[in-house]
């Protein structure tokens, strides 16, 4: 595989969307409004969300109703239950796996006595969770590159210049990312390898393409719900207790100055691997310096800090390049504008982290179908910020 070297894929057939009455479900007259793409206008907007959204109510619905034309392979759902799959991204055929994960309770960040802790992994906080699912293993360049390489014009802000809502598919609207202006994987390898130096504007985008052609909405995991995934029912440093963290994870001292391929360590004890090291992975919560707690001391229910600036935001799992007390559970990072150092452009590009070739990401899919208000506080959480 090269940079640069996939060709656009046939069309994937999208449903248009009928208005529910909130103001962000929008018609199927709004949805084809004759406007182009401008500089200033992407036309990745609530239309297309609630596109987008129609046809996850669709899968959902057949889902739920057991229909032949769904399946395990490609839903996560059977005999009413979540069971981990394999979906198939339509563009580009490319695999991937998802782990069912059970919703539950635990206690989120570090206790005070624990070795190398930070102050930023407190106050502990008791956190409830809905099931969701999680991609098994890091996303590849595989998956990732025909996102970012599309050979067609786009603006800056990632807008199809040719994107006609009336005639192309909901998919073809999604911002992407421009040209990158370096090889982006620096020669640490390509195919089975993670995708790194992408902002988490970029990562959001992916969870976005990816949703409007599968019909499932994917997205970054919250902070805690990757906390909760990674511990998998532990309370110890890391999910492997006292295990070997050669065993488990890559880091500075065993990764020989790179990342490596995904899936070569053994698994958490719920089957998600490197979750302790390989490529750090953007969450989608704003970094603070502490957990807020309720006054009360009750239980959190499916906490995230929405993000009000676009720095720093939650990197977690640690590195090929980092220490092994960053591989912890609880281990946080924050974002910051000098991961962008070697940019070249002015302003700095809306889609790379060019200093950055230790961070990538994951997927999750919630159990339920989001409201178009909230894909959009997801997947356009960068959106307008500074």
């Amino acid at each position: 595989m090269r940079f640069g070297g996939w060709v656009r894929f046939g069309l994937v057939g999208l449903l248009c969307v009928v208005g529910a009455g909130n103001p962000w479900e929008v018609s199927a007259q709004d949805a084809v409004v004759a406007v182009k793409v401008t500089p200033e206008v992407s036309l990745d907007d609530a239309a297309l969300l609630a596109r987008i959204r129609e046809v996850m109510v669709a899968k959902a619905e057949l889902a739920e109703a057991g229909s032949k034309e769904n399946s395990l392979r490609d839903d996560g759902i059977a005999a009413g239950e979540m069971r981990d799959y394999r979906e198939t991204i339509p563009k580009s055929g490319v695999e991937f796996e998802l782990i069912a994960i059970p919703g539950g309770e635990f206690l989120m960040g570090s206790p005070e006595d624990e070795a190398d802790r930070l102050e930023d992994e407190g106050p502990q906080r008791r956190v409830k969770v809905s099931p969701f699912w999680m991609g098994k293993h890091e996303v590849t360049w595989d998956g990732y590159e025909p996102f970012m390489m599309t050979e067609v014009r786009r603006e800056k802000h990632g807008g199809w210049t040719d994107f006609d809502p009336a005639t192309h598919d909901a998919v073809d609207g999604v911002s992407q990312p421009t040209p990158p202006y370096t090889e982006m994987s620096f020669g640490m390898g390509q195919s089975g390898y993670p995708a790194v130096c992408m902002t988490q504007h970029a990562a959001n985008k992916y969870c976005q393409w990816l949703s409007a052609q599968t019909g499932h909405f994917y997205r970054l995991p919250t902070e805690a719900e990757w906390e909760y995934a990674c511990r998998a029912g532990t309370t110890s440093a890391y999910s492997f207790g006292e295990g070997d963290l050669d065993e488990h994870g890559w880091y500075y001292d065993n990764s020989n100055d790179k990342y490596q391929k995904v899936g070569t360590k053994k698994p958490n004890p719920w089957g998600l691997h490197d979750m302790h090291g390989n490529v750090s992975e953007w969450t989608a919560d704003a970094y603070g310096e502490s957990y807020p707690v309720p006054e009360d001391g009750g239980v959190l229910i499916n906490p995230w800090t929405v993000p009000e600036r676009l720095y720093p935001r939650v990197v977690r799992g640690g590195s090929w390049f980092d220490d092994p007390d960053r591989l912890r559970s609880a281990a946080r990072l924050g974002s910051s504008e000098d991961w962008k150092q070697q940019d070249p452009q002015l302003p700095k590009s809306l889609w790379y982290h060019t200093d950055a070739s230790w961070v990538g990401f994951r997927v999750v899919r919630p159990a339920e179908v989001p409201t178009v208000e909230e894909m959009d506080k997801h997947w356009n959480s960068a959106r307008g910020k500074r």
